[in-house]
């Protein structure tokens, strides 16, 4: 691998972190800014959208031809870190959860009648999305075979959906959905992935499911399917190929939520260094004492651990890789990096930290569910020690040209 990034990637990264100084981090500290589930209110998302866009700074995660900035994983793993340094940044620039995992698979793998009904509408930031796999006990979590949310044939071609979601994050607020549901019981094809608009007939949302919090538009939540009827043409792929879809969204889509988690993660120590520069107590600067300054030095080792590993995982990504082992490892990273690393600035602004004067009660809160959502901590370790058995030595080998 080679860290140095281009000029170019280095000035689009230099123009997003100019523009959430001076535009999106003000915006924290305005109480009309904020909506009612702790995340940035319409209008303010949307006139900072209009700017976003016409600074260029739109969808960088997607291809030119698709309306991006064609950033690459390894771009976005650089400039997806500067957007979170807010925590309203990655929404302004299209570029947030669920919405850049479903316009990536969508731009991946959709025909081109299903990306100008399904995906542009997403890209112009008119309507959002839902990706709808998760469900209650017994149905699918992290183990997708488990699904149990079915789609029957008709006779002419197209599908009934019938049973339950939930946890489906941003479903409330969105008009474009990726539901999958099984087709058949074989074991690697029986799942199929189907695309879906909010106004069709035959589902609901029975409840927005109370969370610790905060929110991202639309909440998580719970979903019946009670006879959905979707054209054979609103098939993603192919029938059977559900699970394929869900590993294609879901590896890029874990590697962007660590890429905005180390953001954060960088936006809470320097938080905490700020304040321990200029608070004293018993006649020192809390920035003096050694107890804070090893405080700061382990959670920048952990910062800079985690971008490597999301860095390794884009650079494999980018070469055409899958990257499952590296996904994997920066996932875990990154998310308990996250934890400890507002836990960390929480504790060395005492009360303060605790309070809302600043957001790191906010980024505390939203970080406990990293270590959950898409996949937890677990399940991404025994997937590890899979490798790990499989490969013995191997499991930590070099990349050797022409190997």
């Amino acid at each position: 691998m080679d860290f140095t990034i281009s000029p170019e990637l280095e000035g689009l990264r230099r123009r997003i972190a100019a523009f959430v100084e001076t535009e999106i981090i003000p915006r924290e500290t305005d109480p009309a800014s904020w909506d009612a589930h702790e995340n940035i209110a319409e209008p303010a998302l949307s006139e900072l959208r209009t700017k976003a866009r016409a600074a260029g700074l739109w969808c960088l995660q997607l291809k030119p031809e698709t309306g991006g900035l064609g950033a690459g994983r390894v771009g976005m793993a650089v400039c997806y870190e500067a957007m979170n340094r807010s925590i309203f940044g990655p929404v302004v620039f299209n570029s947030a959860a669920p919405d850049d995992g479903n316009m990536m698979v969508l731009e991946a793998v959709a025909t081109p009648d299903q990306k100008r009904r399904w995906l542009a509408p997403i890209v112009a930031g008119e309507v959002r999305s839902a990706f709808a796999m998760t469900e209650p006990h017994p149905g699918g979590g992290s183990d997708p075979t488990m699904i149990r949310t079915r789609a029957e044939k008709q006779p002419d071609g197209s599908w009934k959906l019938y049973g339950r979601k939930w946890f489906i994050t941003g479903a409330e607020a969105a008009a474009h959905f990726i539901v999958i549901a099984r087709t058949s019981d074989d074991a690697r094809r029986g799942l199929t992935a189907f695309l879906f608009h909010r106004d069709q007939p035959g589902w609901k949302i029975l409840r927005r499911i109370p969370i610790m919090g905060p929110e991202e538009h639309g909440g998580h939540c719970e979903i019946e399917f009670d006879g959905l009827h979707i054209p054979a043409d609103d098939v993603l792929m192919e029938e059977g190929d559900g699970f394929k879809v869900t590993q294609i969204r879901l590896g890029p889509a874990r590697l962007t939520h660590c890429m905005r988690w180390l953001g954060l993660a960088k936006r809470s120590v320097e938080i905490a260094r700020a304040y321990a520069a200029t608070r004293e107590g018993f006649g020192i600067r809390l920035a003096d004492r050694e107890s804070i300054q090893l405080k700061l030095g382990r959670a920048a080792m952990a910062i800079e651990i985690g971008r490597l590993l999301v860095m390794k995982a884009a650079w494999e990504l980018d070469r055409g890789g899958q990257a499952r082992k590296e996904v994997s490892m920066a996932k875990v990273q990154a998310a308990n990096t996250l934890h400890e690393a507002a836990d960390m600035a929480i504790q060395i602004n005492g009360a303060r930290g605790y309070s809302k004067d600043t957001v790191l009660e906010w980024i505390y809160r939203y970080a406990r569910q990293a270590r959950l959502v898409d996949g937890a901590d677990e399940v991404h370790q025994m997937v590890l020690n899979r490798f790990l058995d499989k490969e013995g030595d191997d499991f930590w080998r070099w990349q050797v040209p022409g190997a």
